[in-house]
């Protein structure tokens, strides 16, 4: 067997099949030309993807990288992706997944919501019931969708978010540290530092506001601070609150 097996990155091997080296050619000559259009033109990426993700499963199958004289697909994949190779298993898993969507509605709804459609077909099966998805993806902005599959798949609502960057000097460090590591005691360890922060800022708005005598500041801020609390010691502090 020495020359046809040949042992993959996760352990696996594989045996060598007959390459097809015409059909190769032309599987490979048409992923380049639909990458070198795609830099070129990004409204093509949301037209050819399907084409796209239908080759590279080709190219898997058919082990079409030994005509570039590659070791695997994921080296082809890389050589291919440098960018991120996790796209093109993207693409891969909408061509294997959605196989009964009339390829021009998936062109229609773009490679990021079918993606997320290809998600649910994965976890239903034969259950999956696409025309209800197709509608969803046509009908809602992309993040909307996001959250909306998110909800499907997890049962629990997700929250838009955003990264916030801002300057901190070396001697301001020791002093935000150590509040977001006691505020993450008082917490628990699984919170989230953004989480802890957003504590922080809630304690200061409720002391500045008392000053201020700002009442609906200070509403705001104790119900914030009241969230973080576990709901059993929650409905203890509204009791006695209720009864001071």
């Amino acid at each position: 067997m020495t020359g046809l097996l040949t042992w993959t990155s996760n352990g696996r091997p594989w045996v060598a099949k007959k390459l097809n080296r015409r059909r190769a050619l032309f599987v490979l000559t048409k992923i380049d030309e639909i990458l070198a259009w795609e830099r070129g033109v990004d409204r093509e990426r949301d037209t050819r993807f399907v084409e796209l993700g239908r080759y590279l499963c080709e190219v898997r199958s058919g082990q079409y990288w030994r005509l570039d004289n590659l070791k695997s697909f994921d080296e082809f994949l890389e050589k291919r992706f440098p960018e991120s190779r996790r796209k093109a298993y993207y693409l891969m898993a909408i061509h294997e997944r959605l196989p009964r969507i009339p390829k021009p509605e998936l062109k229609e709804v773009g490679w990021t919501k079918a993606t997320e459609i290809a998600k649910i077909a994965r976890r239903e099966g034969q259950n999956f019931e696409s025309a209800i998805w197709l509608h969803k993806a046509r009908s809602m902005p992309i993040e909307e969708f996001k959250r909306e599959v998110d909800l499907h798949l997890t049962g629990q609502e997700t929250e838009r978010w955003e990264i916030i960057y801002f300057k901190l000097y070396k001697s301001q460090i020791p002093v935000v540290e150590q509040a977001l590591e006691t505020a993450a005691l008082m917490l628990g360890t699984d919170k989230s530092r953004g989480y802890c922060l957003e504590m922080i800022c809630a304690d200061f708005l409720a002391g500045a506001s008392l000053e201020n005598r700002d009442p609906s500041a200070i509403e705001t801020s104790v119900k914030q601070l009241l969230s973080f609390l576990p709901l059993s010691d929650r409905k203890r502090f509204l009791a006695e609150a209720k009864m001071a």
